[in-house]
């Protein structure tokens, strides 16, 4: 069964328009993340599908059901929110339990839900304490594990882990795969984090200013993006863009060129001066300022000595390059 269906969705706020013309599928066990800049409508869209927000115009369908009228408590939904939205006053286990009590869920049917989400989310040492004692993590977990008590048709995650640092956003990231997989369920999440989102998702929904820009899986849009914002904004460090008629390309084109593709050569076509070396230890960024003003970056697998002021010429193979019209449209042509 398809678990969401949005047909040309729009959202306006007075005179602004947030949300344009918006066509997606979800289907049933998918994992498909919105990916954007901030301001680009992912958590308004986000909130649409919730019935937080009224569409202007378009339908939401969610397990083969119209719900443009119907109120969120009634969606069949479950959201976990950046701010855990936790009631101080109640325990872990109150709080995972409280919807069930407020649907007039039996008491065995809580007790067995928050025993299993327990369980899967490994809660189990704090049951008894209150979020006001539990770090960062844990409580991102209690907030999951309230959404997973439900059984929801549809989970929405909006921004959930920006509050963490970044061991912490990395095992909660491993946590919520492991939750999808276990739990088969359609799951949306909302993030500003291209790593977030090639890691996670099944699918990538990237917008701008309202739009979608492209959709297809995290090697698809990375490998063939469809023009130069979805190019750049997946992918780190990004992709490099230089004035394709310097490097043989036509007029007013640009080229693009991902870092792991670049390699430093004795006589390439790209040359310049070292302004910049970052060593990671697993590999290490070059940054190259070129005659034109340029700024590229070269991704070495490994340590590689290399020294700030030094000259540098780098070169590629034009099987890994694109080219991008002057409006940012991909030309599908023989790279440059």
């Amino acid at each position: 069964m398809t678990a969401l269906v949005l047909k040309d969705v729009c959202k306006s706020f007075g005179a602004v328009d947030v949300l344009r013309n918006i066509d997606l599928t979800v289907e049933d066990g998918e994992f498909v993340v919105f990916v954007g800049p901030s301001g680009c409508g992912k958590s308004t869209l986000l909130r649409v599908i919730a019935g937080l927000e009224d569409a202007t115009s378009g339908d939401v369908e969610i397990a083969g059901a119209r719900v443009n009228a119907v109120p969120p408590a009634k969606r069949g939904i479950a959201m976990v929110f950046q701010s855990y939205a936790l009631y101080p006053h109640l325990t872990v286990k109150e709080n995972m339990a409280l919807a069930l009590k407020q649907e007039g869920t039996p008491r065995d049917v809580i007790a067995a839900r928050v025993a299993e989400a327990t369980r899967m989310l490994e809660l189990g040492p704090y049951l008894d304490r209150r979020p006001a004692d539990l770090s960062g993590g844990q409580r991102q977990r209690v907030a999951i594990g309230r959404a997973v008590v439900r059984q929801p048709k549809l989970f929405l995650f909006d921004e959930p882990l920006s509050n963490l640092d970044a061991s912490l956003r990395m095992a909660t990231r491993i946590e919520i795969a492991a939750l999808h997989r276990s739990l088969s369920a359609a799951m949306i999440y909302v993030t500003h984090d291209q790593t977030e989102a090639m890691t996670l998702a099944d699918k990538i929904v990237v917008l701008r200013d309202g739009r979608v820009e492209q959709i297809g899986s995290p090697m698809e849009l990375y490998n063939n993006p469809a023009n130069r914002f979805v190019a750049g904004f997946l992918g780190a460090p990004a992709m490099n863009f230089l004035d394709a008629a310097t490097l043989g390309g036509p007029g007013g084109a640009t080229l693009g060129i991902r870092p792991e593709h670049l390699r430093v050569t004795d006589a390439g076509r790209i040359k310049g001066t070292v302004a910049h070396v970052e060593n990671l230890g697993g590999d290490t960024n070059i940054i190259v300022e070129t005659g034109a003003g340029e700024r590229v970056t070269v991704r070495v697998f490994g340590q590689y000595p290399c020294t700030v002021g030094r000259s540098a010429a780098l070169d590629f193979d034009d099987a890994d390059a694109f080219l991008f019209d002057a409006a940012g449209a991909r030309l599908v042509a023989e790279p440059a």
